[in-house]
């Protein structure tokens, strides 16, 4: 099956009113917007960047339509689909299709421990309701629990035509290495790790999720720029600062900090959902002297 990746995807924020009550729609377009307008060669909306696993089924369909809309001639819309149950995450995989999406991307199930076995059949069963639409496994164990190893995707990529890649957000080079080196003919593994985005497209990534990219999207596609051809040195220094920069944005583990960044860029993201919180007007202070400070604001 054809599928093309390439580039820096932005893991997109999902605008909320204050409080965090409702989406606040009237931001999503223009976001999405921006975000190619800046280099995106893709977008990854309600994934957990765009605290997907905190909106309704009704809101991520939304969502996904208002991005479309905004941008679905334009660039690659992959539409992040899982949920912790197999129905739902049909559910959502179909309209996705139906609604103009590329491809889906789909979140290992979390909570419960699940083996090789059952995670196996978890991604079969939404492959084949899906007639041949793009399928890509999504590995993140730090908030999934549970592990997509180099083995089980190998396995999933040779056995279901329509899974036709992985993001991969474990932290673990190796694991993204293994998978590199092991994917069959046409199987495209995603670096979802900023830490090693150099790394990553040197070993052969084709491309980055980033939540990163929702603020300096510029800079880290001047890095696979840079790797593709093959100026390794420069590359290497835009990692050095994009490394920093992530320790800047704290490893992305409060999503209000992607959209006070682009708040300092002059986009309205709006704001987060509870449980997640605000920033701090101090952290807000840090944030962009810190990035003030890496030559990025």
């Amino acid at each position: 099956m054809d599928f093309q990746a390439s580039g820096i995807i932005a893991a997109m924020v999902t605008p909320f009113t204050k409080g965090g009550e409702f989406v606040d729609f009237d931001k999503v377009g223009p976001l999405a917007e921006h975000l190619v307008q800046t280099g995106a060669s893709g977008l990854f909306p309600c994934g957990t960047t765009g605290e997907g696993m905190l909106m309704s089924t009704d809101e991520r369909k939304e969502v996904l339509k208002e991005v479309v809309a905004a941008v679905g001639d334009k660039t690659k819309v992959i539409a992040h689909t899982g949920t912790l149950e197999l129905a739902t995450t049909i559910e959502l995989s179909q309209h996705a299709a139906e609604s103009g999406a590329y491809a889906v991307g789909v979140v290992a199930p979390g909570f419960y421990s699940y083996d090789d076995d059952a995670l196996f059949a978890y991604y079969e069963k939404v492959a084949a309701a899906l007639s041949g639409f793009p399928v890509l496994l999504y590995n993140i164990p730090g908030c999934a629990k549970n592990v997509l190893s180099p083995a089980l995707v190998r396995r999933l990529a040779e056995s279901v035509d329509n899974i036709v890649g992985i993001k991969d957000s474990s932290g673990n080079l190796l694991g993204l290495t293994q998978m590199i080196g092991e994917a069959t003919d046409g199987f495209a593994v995603i670096n979802g790790v900023d830490d090693y985005g150099f790394e990553a497209f040197a070993i052969g990534a084709p491309a980055a999720v980033s939540g990163t990219g929702n603020v300096i999207l510029e800079h880290y596609a001047s890095i696979y720029k840079a790797v593709q051809e093959r100026d390794f040195d420069k590359a290497r220094e835009l990692q050095i600062v994009l490394e920093k920069a992530t320790r800047v944005f704290q490893y992305g583990s409060k999503t209000a900090i992607f959209k006070e960044g682009l708040r300092l860029r002059g986009v309205d993201a709006g704001y987060v959902r509870a449980p997640q919180r605000e920033l701090y007007e101090e952290e807000k202070k840090t944030l962009a002297t810190g990035l003030a400070e890496l030559g990025l604001i």
